[in-house]
């Protein structure tokens, strides 16, 4: 989308268009696992509010961590969303803690697509038209460098086909802290 680049301008970028069983494989060949949708949420919020206005560019998607949250000292940080340009993953910064949850890349997690706690399908062909995308799907979150700011939110949730490599799907590594050995 954005024309060729170098294989060594992208080394330190998020990977990206893995399917779920890429993804899934990676995670447990590094020891680790992908976190599910409710953790990926969870994580999510504890960054605090997203603003989606920046003086100089209103379209810009920012978030601030919650200093109450006590998360590693990340500053604002603007979510490489469609309106930065950038049309890619970039690299994230230099600075500990978690980071690159909004944009860059969706982000398999390992939880199926179901619907949410009081869910009720529609009565009649809405019902099972939507009946349909609730089977063998699995959830994606956080948004790519090609999603518009207006969609995103620490709700947001997309599903695929495991076999899918989505475009510009990834992956973020979770441990259990019982088994906090990296």
């Amino acid at each position: 989308m954005n024309g060729f680049r170098s294989l060594d301008d992208l080394s330190e970028t998020p990977v990206c268009h893995l399917s779920f069983f890429e993804a899934d494989a990676y995670a447990r060949w590094a020891g680790h696992r992908l976190p599910t949708e409710f953790e990926w949420e969870h994580a999510a919020s504890q960054l605090g509010l997203l603003r989606k206005e920046v003086e100089s560019q209103p379209a810009v998607l920012t978030y601030q961590p919650d200093p109450a949250q006590k998360l590693a000292a990340i500053p604002a940080v603007q979510a490489n969303l469609f309106e930065t340009g950038n049309l890619h993953p970039t690299p994230a910064s230099g600075l500990s803690g978690l980071q690159q949850m909004f944009g860059d890349a969706w982000e398999w997690t390992a939880s199926g697509y179901t619907g949410y706690p009081g869910y009720k399908p529609l009565p009649g062909a809405l019902g099972e038209y939507n009946g349909k995308f609730m089977s063998s799907q699995v959830i994606l979150r956080g948004g790519s460098c090609v999603t518009p700011t207006t969609h995103i939110r620490p709700t947001y949730r997309n599903f695929f086909s495991p076999s899918t490599r989505w475009q510009f799907s990834g992956l973020r590594l979770a441990q259990d802290a019982s088994n906090n050995t990296a």
